[in-house]
């Protein structure tokens, strides 16, 4: 008679320590993924909500052990055809929390933050350790590692790009990156910025336009510069501040944030990072100028490189002078401002000009803050160069022996400068 009551109390046992056991929580997962580069990668994907962490890694490859040195040697040796080893590629191993987000919505991610159609290489980073790629653990990771991918090439093909050729395959001989690149864009702020893939959305993810192409009716197709932007670019903004804000270069410029060029114009190379400046003559790129970190005097030795004539660019980067009586403006006397002929900024005014007999253009007061003074010992003699503030480049020297008021003769090389005349 005491049986019934024994599996009763034993019910009641079971089910308080049922109740009591804690509810089981789902093991968070990571997925390893190849974006070329991995410091960009590191950075896009760690801003995925409900991404844990994202740690650099090498992957894929067949060797056990690989460090970054052992990657870069192998990939040498595979093009010079003295290996035939499967090298790693940079790949970051992306954590995450499933209750946060899906394995989808993390390789949404993946997709849209780097482009998956340009085989062995991601912008200018060439190689099969920049290579696409998705290293899976499980069979669940492939299946939606393939049906992502089809469901982006629909997204691709319409946009006009090619085929996808990223790298789907089981994980296999991951290696931890060095700690100098773990967070590497975090530790190092001036490192470039990514430009965000194709910019093309992937199917329903409602994501923001992508802002129109330049029109090339509007632009100066004999040469002109554009500016390749990105949101949250902190060097595209210095960029803005330190020179475009005082743009006064012949060079027409403008700014864009979509990643291609005006239609029927073409770029050599996919870009990379920004801000990238290209210079385009006749519809075609001819030269680019990759990220900017206030090195301002190489920005413009980059474009006097692309505009000024072999015998200006000998003056300019060269210290060189012009044969007396050669140079231009000698006899320039209309009221105006000679300019530097990259930067476009004021250097003399004709008022301050005078005729010296020298040979060379001569003036005895700059512009306010328009050039520098340098000690320059060259050719066994003792002189002071003058530079122009803007662009860094070699003007002439400066004497004692001028006029009043100031005493100075600011000899300068005819040939690096353009004259403005004053409006009527």
């Amino acid at each position: 008679m005491f049986l019934p009551v024994k599996c009763a109390l034993r019910r009641v046992a079971c089910a308080l320590l049922i109740t009591a056991l804690p509810l089981q929580v789902a093991a968070n997962e990571s997925i390893v993924l190849g974006m070329g580069c991995f410091w960009g990668a590191e950075k896009r994907m760690g801003e995925i909500p409900g991404v844990l962490d994202v740690e650099s890694g090498y992957a894929g490859g067949d060797a056990i052990r690989a460090d970054y040195y052992d990657v870069l040697g192998l990939e040498k040796r595979i093009r010079r055809g003295k290996s035939d080893q499967r090298n790693h590629a940079e790949v970051v191993k992306v954590s995450f929390d499933p209750q946060q987000v899906t394995l989808e919505r993390v390789l949404i991610g993946f997709w849209q933050n780097h482009n998956p159609t340009q085989g062995d290489r991601q912008g200018n980073d060439v190689g099969s350790n920049y290579r696409s790629a998705i290293y899976t653990t499980n069979g669940v990771q492939r299946r939606v590692a393939l049906r992502t991918r089809d469901t982006y090439q629909q997204a691709l093909t319409a946009a006009g790009y090619g085929p996808i050729t990223t790298e789907i395959a089981p994980l296999r001989h991951y290696n931890r990156a060095e700690e100098y690149h773990q967070d590497y864009l975090k530790k190092n702020p001036d490192g470039y910025c990514g430009l965000g893939g194709t910019k093309v959305a992937y199917p329903g993810q409602g994501a923001q336009p992508t802002p129109e192409r330049l029109q090339a009716d509007a632009l100066a197709y004999d040469r002109q510069l554009i500016v390749f932007e990105a949101e949250d670019c902190p060097f595209c903004k210095l960029f803005k501040e330190e020179v475009i804000d005082s743009w006064s270069s012949e060079v027409p410029l403008v700014q864009t944030m979509n990643p291609q060029p005006p239609q029927d114009w073409k770029l050599a190379k996919a870009l990379f990072a920004t801000p990238t400046i290209v210079l385009f003559e006749n519809g075609e790129e001819v030269s680019r100028y990759t990220g900017y970190k206030g090195d301002r005097e190489r920005f413009w030795k980059w474009l006097g490189f692309q505009i000024l004539t072999p015998e200006q660019k000998q003056i300019a980067f060269e210290q060189g002078t012009e044969r007396p009586f050669t140079g231009s403006h000698l006899d320039e006397q209309r009221p105006g401002v000679f300019v530097d002929p990259i930067s476009g900024a004021p250097l003399f005014r004709s008022d301050s000009k005078f005729k010296s007999g020298t040979g060379w253009p001569s003036f005895f007061n700059p512009v306010e803050g328009a050039i520098t003074l340098h000690d320059d010992d060259s050719h066994g003699m003792r002189r002071v160069e003058v530079r122009s503030a803007s662009s860094g480049i070699h003007l002439g020297h400066v004497f004692d022996d001028g006029p009043p008021p100031s005493g100075k003769r600011y000899c300068i090389n005819g040939n690096v400068l353009s004259f403005v005349p004053d409006a009527e």
